[in-house]
């Protein structure tokens, strides 16, 4: 399995407390990860999660950007997904 992160990109975003009535800032970074299995697209992303998680505190969300497959022989070897890790910073 491919074992990175790369920086990508900074998001800013608002998000409102019900019992404050106020904003609060936060703001959101996403780092870009490349994930694979033997097993399964599921598992790919799971792994790649569970290697994230270990790294980046704060984590809010994934998106899948594109799945591959792997083929040796005529056979599938591995299932490879690569994907946003969005995080929140600290204050």
């Amino acid at each position: 399995m491919l074992d990175f992160l790369e920086e990508v990109s900074v998001t800013h975003f608002r998000c409102e407390k019900r019992e404050v009535e106020h904003m609060e800032e936060r703001i959101a970074r996403v780092s870009e990860i490349i994930a694979s299995s033997p097993v399964s697209f599921d598992e790919a992303i799971k792994a790649g999660f569970r290697r994230a998680n270990r790294t980046l505190r704060n984590i809010t969300g994934l998106r899948i950007l594109e799945q591959r497959v792997a083929v040796e022989d005529g056979e599938i070897k591995e299932y490879r997904v690569r994907m946003e890790v969005i995080f929140v910073l600290e204050n």
